[in-house]
């Protein structure tokens, strides 16, 4: 896992970090971690996988038409393009 520093903290922010911390019985790096988490991956955010699998229970696919998909899906790894 990596680490990251973080200079020039204002003191206001680095006390409101603190009381937020207590506030969820958390060390003020784990706060920290907390912040920066929900602040890149939003709680509300659709994945691409979970939405095609809703799309599939909407339109009811049978196991057997879930089976083709699998046999036609290609695990070949990609091909860089090239423009020349």
């Amino acid at each position: 896992m990596r680490s990251v520093t973080i200079r020039n903290v204002p003191d206001e922010v680095h006390r409101a970090i603190r009381v937020r911390a207590a506030q969820q019985g958390r060390s003020i790096e784990a706060e920290m971690r907390d912040i920066l988490e929900s602040a890149v991956k939003p709680q509300g955010r659709i994945k691409l996988g979970s939405l095609l699998t809703e799309i599939g229970r909407k339109v009811k696919l049978t196991d057997e038409e879930f089976a083709i998909f699998e046999s036609v899906r290609d695990n070949t790894p990609a091909r860089v393009v090239s423009f020349e």
